[in-house]
């Protein structure tokens, strides 16, 4: 601790200094403060101010084994919208690379789906819902020398719905680079833009795949243009396309100058040629031209010779492409169809060739025992420095709780010691598996630069694991709130799987969110969209046998009182025994909120002469606030209410606490009809921000949902809208304005306050409350 303290500057030690002191005893205190202060003071006035010093860290070399592993080591993710074939070319990769004997199609006749869409829901609706981990072994050809190189590529395929973005979010975090797939005929859509986003969010470098070029209408050309107009990233084909639609044949590698045909069963011969077909021949000189042209703007070495009337070799030209790509200023694109098995093993030569290793991609974490502003520290993919790993997903398997771990640092062995940065937790590693989708592969020992799986370690998404040598702690992944809200309860009685089944999925998936309503009474699921939800929903009921009944969540309604109403009330009550007697004499009226008080309802006692005796005023009190809880219009809450008790009267032997009780509860009741009262529901303030092209059509959203806008402003190619719109009338809203905007929207929402709902409304809710009363109270 002395030596922490010295490198403290001098007002944290004074802060240091003053909590040790405050926890002295009292009667010191009093005795010895003057003094302890004074002598403490001058001692801070003599000592020079002490600077604070970044302590310095042992560095780690990457020795030649470490070198040699990661310069053919590749972790990738599969990034795309929505039916842009992210999975069916992972298919193909397994297929290609010997991972899997057959190939299976996401909606295929034969029923058994694509690898790596393990759940059967997967499989049932033909989409991603969970990313998947696995790994292979390409034989990549070097676009310089020809050669055939063996590389260990790890690949984790991701959902293209928005509702599942927290998948691709936590996949991007911890991998290297990404192949963007865009679909041939509708380019740059939605998710395409928000998965340049994610990229951009934790600095992956991506090369871009044009699937389906075999579909009619596939015009590559096109949405390279929109790869650099929308995602505002440099970008050309690396390739041209033999043949088009369903004519195609095969590419033109325009790096290496050669014609690459796909023949055998399933495209697995790749055939090189060194003639290039004379229809496609202008063309791929054209294409040749501009993929320099574009190169020579975001590398210099490229430019001067470009400059100088220079061709550059193809060794200048892979080693730009590559600098460009791990710089995070280009994008070489690749074309081909995954269903057709066209141009996929191309494809994966360039991700050997253009995406980065490892050791080339810059690594922090943060020194936990250091200041929150302290420098990150770096971390170095050596296998013998100390361990730092990060969990970045967490699943439910057959034997336990099953967490994906990127291995940044240091070695990862079965059976070794790791500690949990959050929690300061040891615990052992029972089993360290390789996954391939829904399979495992038992490994030992793994290492830097790598991913893999470990069993019967509890821990939540995105902790920090070390060997305990250091106290180094990595940045979590960047979660997205809810946007949109269900009440759920099962149907018939509820089961101990309920609860079990709501926690597991909170645990598996930040985005997940479940609270009980404090004043409905109902359980409120939240998440990033109705798919979302309803995957979930049927989840419990095929995983856990529980069914479960969805429906809009009560609206937080109020009520409120309008105007002052006296009240002179006696309530009186004889039994068998001791009666009741009480009397309460007063006004209710309205009340602002109060910042001294910090709220708005009170009770204030005016008696004088000690009508109602002193012992009775806490019951009065209680009786007040009991009231206030359920309103006579709509049954919820009263807000915004002062209880001012001015008179009584008490029986020496029938009055109690509880007669007391029941006659504030009387008495404001009564009252209570004759201050006009109201319903008020909850505003909140909106924000939209989508494309500018959609504008008329969001403020259309937003006037149907009676909302008031508040301001607009119009920045480059969007526009940010905020209005105040009543949230019962915000469900749906998610939906609705996906569909304005073609997906491209997005809103956020703040409660603001409660105000008075419309007459029909408030004439409705009354309706249905009394509807739910007892015959007897209506």
């Amino acid at each position: 601790m002395q030596t922490f303290v010295r490198r403290l500057p001098s007002s944290w030690q004074w802060a240091l200094y003053s909590s040790r002191s405050s926890r002295t005893s009292p009667k010191c205190l009093v005795s010895c403060s003057g003094r302890r202060a004074a002598s403490a003071a001058a001692a801070v006035a003599k000592s020079p101010p002490v600077e604070y010093e970044p302590p310095t860290y042992p560095t780690y070399q990457l020795s030649e084994k470490d070198v040699q592993r990661l310069n053919f080591q590749r972790n990738i993710g599969v990034s795309a919208h929505i039916d842009s074939g992210k999975t069916t070319l992972t298919e193909r990769v397994l297929f290609y690379t010997g991972r899997i004997r057959e190939i299976h199609e996401v909606r295929g006749r034969d029923a058994v789906g694509a690898k790596m869409d393990s759940m059967e829901l997967e499989r049932e609706k033909g989409i991603t819902i969970q990313s998947a981990a696995t790994f292979c072994d390409w034989e990549a050809t070097s676009p310089v020398t020809n050669e055939k190189q063996k590389y260990a590529i790890n690949i984790i395929d991701t959902p293209g719905h928005v509702d599942f973005t927290i998948e691709v979010e936590r996949a991007l975090r911890v991998l290297d680079g990404a192949i963007l797939v865009l679909c041939a005929v509708s380019g740059v859509q939605s998710q395409t833009t928000t998965v340049d986003r994610q990229m951009r969010r934790y600095n992956v470098p991506r090369i871009s795949f044009i699937n389906k070029m075999d579909r009619p209408g596939a015009n590559p050309w096109r949405v390279i243009n929109q790869i650099r107009s929308k995602l505002k990233i440099a970008a050309a084909a690396v390739q041209v396309p033999i043949g088009v639609e369903d004519e195609l044949k095969g590419v033109v590698d325009l790096v290496r100058w050669k014609a690459i045909y796909n023949e055998g069963e399933k495209g697995i011969n790749v055939v090189e040629s060194d003639d290039i077909p004379e229809s496609v021949l202008d063309l791929a000189k054209a294409k040749r031209t501009e993929l320099l042209e574009q190169l020579a703007e975001v590398d210099d070495e490229i430019g001067e010779l470009l400059i100088m009337d220079e061709t550059p070799t193809t060794a200048q030209l892979v080693a730009a492409i590559r600098r460009a790509t791990v710089g995070l200023k280009f994008s070489p694109v690749f074309l081909g169809s995954a269903i057709k098995n066209t141009a996929v093993q191309p494809m994966l030569d360039g991700v050997c060739a253009y995406l980065a290793n490892p050791a080339e991609g810059t690594v922090t974490a943060h020194d936990t025992t250091q200041p929150a502003s302290a420098p990150p520290v770096p971390l170095v993919p050596a296998s013998d420095a100390p361990l730092v790993g990060l969990a970045f997903k967490l699943e439910e398997g057959r034997f336990g709780q099953l967490t994906y771990m990127r291995v940044y640092q240091g070695t990862l062995k079965k059976s070794g010691i790791i500690y949990n940065a959050r929690t300061g937790k040891k615990v052992k590693v029972p089993r360290l598996v390789r996954m391939h989708s829904n399979e495992m592969e038992d490994i030992e020992s793994i290492g830097p630069g790598e991913i893999c799986a470990i069993f019967g370690v509890e821990c939540s998404s995105g902790d920090t694991f070390t060997d305990g040598s250091t106290s180094f702690s990595m940045t979590s992944m960047f979660v997205p709130e809810p946007v949109i809200s269900l009440a759920i309860k099962p149907e018939g009685k509820e089961t101990p799987n309920f609860s079990r089944a709501l926690n597991r999925f909170q645990k598996e998936d930040p985005t997940f969110r479940v609270h009980l309503d404090k004043e409905s009474k109902e359980t409120i699921i939240s998440g990033m969209g109705e798919l979302h939800l309803e995957i979930y929903v049927e989840r419990m009921r095929r995983e856990y046998n529980v069914a479960c009944t969805t429906g809009k969540p009560r609206v937080a309604f109020r009520e409120t009182i309008t105007q002052r109403a006296e009240f002179n009330h006696t309530h009186k009550k004889q039994t068998g025994g001791a009666g009741q007697f009480a009397r309460v004499i007063g006004y209710i009226e309205p009340m602002e909120y109060s910042e001294d008080l910090g709220r708005d309802v009170d009770f204030v006692n005016v008696v004088m002469g000690g009508n109602v005796p002193t012992n009775f005023i806490p019951a009065v009190e209680k009786g007040f606030y009991e009231a206030l809880e359920k309103g006579s219009l709509s049954g919820n809450p009263i807000t915004g209410c002062c209880f001012v008790l001015k008179d009584g009267a008490f029986h020496a032997v029938d009055s109690s606490e509880l007669a007391f009780r029941n006659a504030t509860i009387g008495a404001f009741r009564e009252a209570y009809k004759n201050t006009k009262p109201v319903i008020l529901e909850p505003i909140m303030t909106v924000e939209v921000v989508a494309p500018s092209e959609f504008q008329s059509a969001v403020i259309g959203g937003l006037n149907q949902r009676r909302g008031t806008i508040i301001d607009s402003e119009v920045r480059d190619e969007e526009f940010v809208c905020i209005a105040e719109v009543a949230l019962n009338d915000m469900f749906g809203y998610s939906s609705q304005l996906r569909g304005a905007t073609q997906g491209k929207g997005e809103f956020t929402m703040e409660y603001k306050n409660h105000m008075p709902v419309l007459p029909n409304v408030q004439k409705e809710l009354e309706e249905a409350y009394r509807k739910t009363m007892p015959q007897a109270k209506k």
